[in-house]
Parts: structure tokens; sequence; C-alpha cells
């Protein structure tokens, strides 16, 4: 089950076609808000553990019925945010580069992800040199990788990325600290179309992207972390070569 995306700029598709996708996935078993490393975030907040259950397990059986393949990883106590699977690691045609937390309280995340690789049999896992947040701030948009930076993940990370996944690397600049991960700012919806909140980058991200993708949906002002921070909340790691795919409302809305 491999990604393919079509060699030639063309219109962006209307009718886009599904594909058979394999995720993995962690329950939200200690998910609860145990401390505060992003503006959205209200260490002590009460957590709703049953309802947040009822959504994962929505997420699952939708993926399910859809035709994808879920994987699981287990959670583990003392890590909340590990619910974030996207985060654990950068995967392109089979290669990972695990995950390297900028915040203490996330650094066990980046081996308990990679333990699950190598146990799942991926021969070609990398520990990471570097701070990465894996796919929360390195998206593989088919002909080229999108690395965020300004917030966590390293700027310097893009020569890794390219030495180890063979593609170019288009360095995006975070500038607002509500979007401190690109997948708060952006989601790919195909080789050729993005949906992103311009405001969340620099005058050269925005030139960058404008000229990665023939389609450009604007999120706006007023809203913008409900049209693409949804791609937190159904956060999951594609496992098809393991490449990391986050899908949020623009993308539903737009197919």
């Amino acid at each position: 089950m491999t990604e393919t995306y079509p060699a030639t700029r063309a219109a962006a598709p209307q009718g886009r076609l599904p594909q058979p996708r394999a995720y993995l996935m962690c329950p939200p078993d200690h998910f609860t808000v145990q401390y505060s490393i992003n503006p959205w975030m209200a260490s002590g907040e009460p957590v709703d553990t049953a309802r947040a259950m009822l959504q994962w397990q929505l997420l699952r059986d939708t993926y399910r019925s859809l035709g994808h393949s879920v994987e699981l990883i287990d959670a583990r106590p003392g890590l909340p945010d590990m619910v974030f699977a996207a985060n654990g690691a950068t995967v392109i045609g089979g290669t990972v580069l695990g995950a390297r937390f900028r915040h203490p309280e996330r650094a066990a995340e980046g081996p308990a992800y990679l333990d699950w690789f190598r146990r799942r049999g991926f021969t070609s896992v990398h520990e990471p040199r570097l701070v990465n947040e894996g796919e929360g701030d390195i998206v593989h948009a088919g002909r080229v990788i999108l690395a965020g930076h300004g917030f966590r993940s390293d700027h310097r990370v893009r020569h890794d990325l390219e030495r180890l996944f063979g593609l170019p690397v288009v360095s995006l600049r975070l500038m607002d600290p509500r979007f401190y991960h690109l997948d708060t700012a952006l989601c790919v919806l195909d080789a050729d179309t993005a949906a992103y909140y311009p405001a969340a980058f620099d005058d050269a991200g925005r030139a960058a992207l404008a000229a990665c993708f023939t389609e450009l949906v604007e999120a706006t002002d007023e809203e913008p972390r409900r049209e693409l921070e949804q791609s937190r909340r159904v956060d999951a790691t594609r496992v098809d070569g393991l490449e990391v795919y986050l899908m949020g409302e623009a993308g539903q809305t737009r197919g």
C-alpha cells in the first residue's frame, strides 16, 4: 500500500480517488493535561477521558470502515501526549527517522515509537541527531519534504532529511506560537493542493508554499485553529512505507 502522486502538475483533481492506507494510532488510555508546553494547554484542566476514548474509537472505526487498516501502539503511563502519534517519527519509503522532542516532558515518546518500528521489522531505523518532532513538523508532500521550524524542530534537520530520504527539503519558518507545529498550520491534500493558514508563516515560507503547490486553500483569520488544528484531534501516523499522514477538516471537505 503505497501513496502515489501525479507525475505532472495538473490542475487539482475534483474527484480525488481514495486509496487504502494503513495507520498507526495510540489510544488515549493515559491522556490528560499534566503540563503546559503550548498556548492551548492549561495544566490541571480536567479531561473527559471517556469522551476522548469514544472520539478515538470513532476515528479508528471510520478508517477501517473506509477500507484502511489500523495498527496500534500501546500507550505508556506518564506520556499523555503519546496519543498524538504523528509526532512519533518520520517515515518515508520504509526508512524511519526517530523523533527527538524539545520538551523533556515528551522525551520518552521518541524511543517508545522507535521500539515499535524495530519490533515490527523495520530495518532502516535511525536515531535522531537533532531535535525534530516527527510529522508534527515534517510533511512528505510527494515530490518534496516540507520541514517546519521556529518553535520545536531544529532547522538543521533538513540535512538529515535530504540524506536519509533522498528528496529535496523546503524549510518553512513558523512565526506564531499558537501554530508551533507545521501540522497545525498546513494540511497537504495531494501533491498539488494544500490548505494552510498564511499568517503562521513568514514571507519566505508563503512564497515557498506557493512554488510547491498549484492550489493553496487559505484558512481564515477567524478560526484557523478550528480549520487546521483538527489534524491534532484526528492525529494518526500512516504506516504505508510509514509515511506519516495527517487528515484535517480541510482535507475532508475537499475529498
